[in-house]
């Protein structure tokens, strides 16, 4: 996995650019409708759906299991995008209790993920921390789905810059793995 995870960095990346982006616009405009938020979000789950099912197809000698953990954890974010562009007007509810599912599969799969790479890299913090705070973010969405629609727009913001900047500097180590993995190869021949 810490292979196909390093040759696809940039995919990694571009999930944390797509992230920060996302929650940079919800505080730059912080009084979207209803439908401007759902069509936002519908944009970042399904873009970052679509990486995250690149990442685990060009999984190569990724193992299936590992393979199939990304590519569910995309199709969980592209359904969700997919029903928030075609059903834009669901509940403010609905849709909270859909952000809270999508960010509590999303933060289970990135925390199986780091127990796989645990023997791999040495800064799979990195990617628990993305994973609890995706997991624990969810939980809160539940406990508090009556919160007005301005506090979780800031919310989400908050989340999805923080848990791109966490992605963003994985994905830079992940990069960086490439000449440790290619050293641990030259010592082992």
């Amino acid at each position: 996995m810490a292979e196909i995870l390093r040759k696809n960095w940039w995919l990694v990346t571009l999930r944390g650019v797509a992230a920060i982006i996302f929650g940079v616009l919800t505080f730059v405009w912080p009084g979207p409708t209803l439908t401007a938020l759902v069509l936002l979000f519908g944009a970042y789950a399904l873009v970052e759906g679509i990486f995250s099912i690149a990442s685990g197809v060009s999984g190569g000698s990724l193992s299936g299991s590992s393979r199939w953990l990304l590519v569910i954890e995309g199709l969980v974010g592209v359904i969700i995008g997919l029903v928030a562009f075609f059903a834009p007007g669901i509940t403010a509810v609905g849709l909270l209790y859909a952000i809270g599912v999508w960010a509590i599969v999303t933060g289970i799969f990135q925390v199986l993920a780091a127990i796989q790479l645990r023997q791999v890299i040495s800064d799979e913090w990195l990617l628990i921390f993305s994973g609890i705070l995706s997991v624990v973010f969810g939980v809160v969405v539940f406990i508090y789905p009556a919160a007005s629609a301005l506090s979780i727009l800031w919310l989400i913001g908050i989340y999805a810059v923080v848990f791109g900047v966490a992605t963003v500097a994985l994905s830079f180590r992940l990069k960086s793995l490439g000449t440790t993995l290619s050293g641990i190869s030259a010592g082992k021949a």
